[in-house]
């Protein structure tokens, strides 16, 4: 049999075979063959990236310690409803609910703290084709509650307040790609509710963007390019992968 040269020649050989069978041919489909295809040329060596990530780890240098709320610069907690909220009236705040009816839970009645911040973030992955193979830039980041400091994070993950600048500090990267709907090749873009146990009307939207294989980004060595068959290794791994990209991979 003769060689298939490239990726859009096999794709277009198994695609006539199952017309053959009279299948319709949708993006379902298309999108099958393209992750068919990412499964059988991309590599599944994850080792390089798991060093990669436990490096960032030992060499991180944030320290991270529990501290009452009173301690906390800008932020405030009203003394007579007891809302916890930044000064600036941004991020999210710290609010009481009481539930009513829910007979179909364990308990029907109950009241809880929850935090509350009515505004859409923004969940983004940047992916390329790198070879002919589609990869996604994935972001170690820091967050205060992770264990072992860094997670694979989204290329974004930036909320409303974050994007304004609300914290006064820098403006998140990438951004620009995601913003005011999307900088490229959109792969999805969904709304998705946060832990609705633990959010008040939290949502984010999940996007992944594919830019040209011939554009060229700066990326800091805090990013790092995985496949789609190395990610799915990786999600199967504890603590690797954040549950911010596990909710963007869904929505693929």
């Amino acid at each position: 049999m003769a060689r298939i040269e490239n990726n859009e020649e096999l794709k277009s050989k198994i695609i006539s075979f199952i017309k053959e069978d009279k299948k319709e041919i949708n993006g379902e489909i298309e999108s099958a063959v393209e992750q068919l295809l990412e499964v059988s040329k991309g590599s599944s060596d994850v080792s390089q990236i798991i060093n990669w990530l436990e490096e960032k780890r030992r060499n991180c240098p944030i320290q991270t310690e529990e501290t009452g709320l009173n301690n906390l610069d800008k932020w405030k907690t009203d003394p007579n409803t007891g809302v916890v909220s930044h000064q600036s009236g941004k991020f999210f705040s710290i609010i009481g609910v009481r539930v009513n009816g829910a007979d179909s839970r364990e308990v029907s009645s109950w009241t809880q703290p929850i935090m509350k911040q009515q505004e859409c973030g923004i969940l983004g992955i940047l992916a390329k084709r790198i070879n002919g193979i589609r990869h996604y830039l994935l972001y170690a980041k820091y967050e205060p509650g992770n264990l072992h400091k860094l997670q694979l994070s989204p290329t974004l993950q930036a909320t409303e307040s974050n994007l304004s600048l609300a914290h006064g500090g820098k403006r998140p990267r990438f951004a620009e790609y995601f913003e005011n709907g999307g900088k490229g090749k959109i792969l999805t873009s969904v709304v998705s509710v946060e832990d609705g146990g633990r959010f008040y009307l939290k949502t984010n939207r999940n996007m992944v963007i594919e830019i040209p294989e011939n554009e060229e980004i700066d990326i800091t060595d805090e990013y790092i390019w995985v496949n789609s068959v190395q990610l799915k290794k990786l999600l199967k791994l504890d603590n690797v992968i954040n549950s911010l990209v596990r909710s963007i991979i869904g929505s693929l």
